[in-house]
């Protein structure tokens, strides 16, 4: 049976969490965040430390070891790191298709548009936010100064656009990988969801 899922991409601080975790709760059906990582592990027998370790960081490259012009034992060691990340993503994928699979949910980025793509019922949204605005939200939320909170959210966002483009081969923040793209800026939490509602709703 083929049900509806909803994945979230979002920019750091722009509220998309919270957005799905409000999505999740009004349509009663399961969210998954770090779970995914959890899960995975249990299954794969990898080490949770390794999952979050990795969780949204882009794999090492090969290649720019090779430019660098790295000795045997350092392209060895970023060989078997690169290795055990393609395992690990590997694993998280085979995890977002089985969530997918059992029940309706809400998957909280992780590239779930992607591994997901195709499959009927997908509902894929990005959730943005100017960046100010995320910084403020952040400052606020973390207890830090605005300093602080900007480089925080935007290396956080490079670090996301690297991992999606690295595993994607597309652009994390271009319009045309989703269904939706939403600004809380203009809607809010609460008008974010009640847009993804009324999609999901249209959509049947």
């Amino acid at each position: 049976m083929t049900y509806p899922v909803v994945t979230l991409a979002r920019q750091f601080g722009s509220g998309g969490h919270e957005v799905g975790e409000k999505l999740a709760a009004r349509l009663g059906i399961p969210l998954y965040d770090r779970e995914i990582l959890l899960h995975a592990a249990q299954q794969s027998g990898i080490s949770a430390e390794m999952f979050c370790e990795a969780d949204e960081k882009p794999g090492s490259s090969l290649i720019y070891s090779l430019s660098m012009g790295a000795g045997r034992g350092a392209l060895f060691a970023d060989f078997e790191q690169k290795m055990q990340r393609e395992s690990v993503f590997s694993w998280q994928c085979r995890t977002i298709r089985e969530l997918a699979d059992k029940s309706s949910c809400v998957i909280i980025g992780r590239c779930a548009d992607d591994i997901l793509r195709g499959r009927p019922g997908l509902v894929s949204v990005y959730v943005h936010s100017p960046l100010e605005l995320r910084v403020q939200r952040i400052a606020r939320l973390r207890n830090i100064d605005e300093d602080a909170a900007r480089d925080l959210v935007r290396k956080t966002d490079k670090t996301r656009a690297n991992y999606y483009s690295f595993y994607t081969d597309r652009e994390w923040d271009a319009a045309a990988n989703y269904d939706l793209c939403l600004n809380t800026a203009r809607l809010g939490v609460d008008g974010a969801v009640e847009m993804i509602a009324a999609f999901l709703k249209n959509c049947r």
